[in-house]
C-alpha cells in the first residue's frame, strides 16, 4: 500500500463572518463505514444548517470517491471538500464539514472558499499512518532464552504482545510479513535448529508516520 491514512478521527473548526465550520475528518474502509460516520456526525449536530459529507475509498489510481452538498448550492461544498482529499495524499477518510449559518450569505466563492479552507485545515491537522500487513505468532521458549528472544524479537521490528510463563514462557508475538522470515533464521541459529515461532494469523496494523505532510 503506497498511500497513506488518517491515524485517527480529527477535528478543527473555522468561524466564517459569523457562520461556524466544524470540520471533521475519520479514518474508513468501505463505503458501509462511511455511511455510518456520516450519519454519526449528523447524529451529533442534528440542528446544524447542513452537514456535508466527502469520502475516499482506496488511493492511488484506484479509488471510489463520493461527496454531497446537503442542501448548499450545487458545487459549491461536497466538491471543494472531495477536492481538498483528492490532494492530500491520503486515501481510506472522509469528511463531514459541519455549517451552524451566522445570518449572513456569503456567496458562491465564499461558500466555496469556506468549505475548501475547513476541510484543508482538518486535513492538515489529521495524524497520518501507513498500514502494514503483520503476523501475530506464538513461542514457547526456555526461560533462560527469555531475554535474548526479547531482544532479538525488537531487532526485527516484532513486539511481545503477551508472556505466558509455565513449564516455558510461550510468547505472542507481531511482527511486519517481511521481517518474521530473518527472526526465524536467527532463532534456529539461537537454539540449534529447535525453536520456530507458529504463525496464528495474519492481519493489518496501523504505523504512524513521523511527518504530517508531503510523506508518499
Amino acid at each position: 500500500m503506497l498511500y497513506l491514512i488518517p491515524l485517527e478521527q480529527t477535528r478543527r473548526e473555522l468561524i466564517v463572518v459569523n457562520s461556524r465550520f466544524i470540520a471533521t475528518l475519520a479514518p474508513i474502509a468501505s463505503t458501509e463505514e462511511a455511511r455510518a460516520f456520516i450519519k454519526s456526525i449528523r447524529a451529533e449536530f442534528p440542528d446544524a444548517s447542513h452537514n456535508v459529507p466527502a469520502y475516499i475509498i482506496g488511493g492511488g489510481n484506484n479509488v471510489t470517491e463520493y461527496c454531497s452538498d446537503d442542501g448548499e448550492p450545487q458545487g459549491m461544498a461536497g466538491r471543494p471538500a472531495l477536492t481538498v482529499l483528492r490532494g492530500s495524499g491520503l486515501g481510506d477518510l472522509a469528511v463531514v464539514v459541519t455549517r451552524y449559518f451566522g445570518g449572513t450569505l456569503l456567496g458562491t466563492g465564499g461558500l466555496v472558499k469556506a468549505y475548501t479552507e475547513s476541510t484543508q485545515l482538518v486535513v492538515n491537522a489529521v495524524p497520518r499512518a501507513r498500514r502494514i500487513a503483520v503476523h501475530l505468532a506464538l513461542l514457547a521458549i526456555p526461560y533462560n532464552l527469555l531475554e535474548r528472544v526479547r531482544l532479538m524479537a525488537a531487532r526485527h521490528s516484532g513486539a511481545v504482545l503477551g508472556e505466558d510463563f509455565a513449564a516455558d514462557v510461550t510468547l505472542t508475538l507481531r511482527f511486519p510479513v517481511d521481517a518474521l522470515d530473518e527472526f526465524q533464521s536467527e532463532l534456529r541459529e539461537l537454539s540449534a535448529g529447535k525453536l520456530q515461532a507458529e504463525i496464528i494469523e495474519t492481519t493489518e496494523m496501523l504505523v504512524p508516520v513521523e511527518s504530517q505532510k508531503g510523506v508518499a
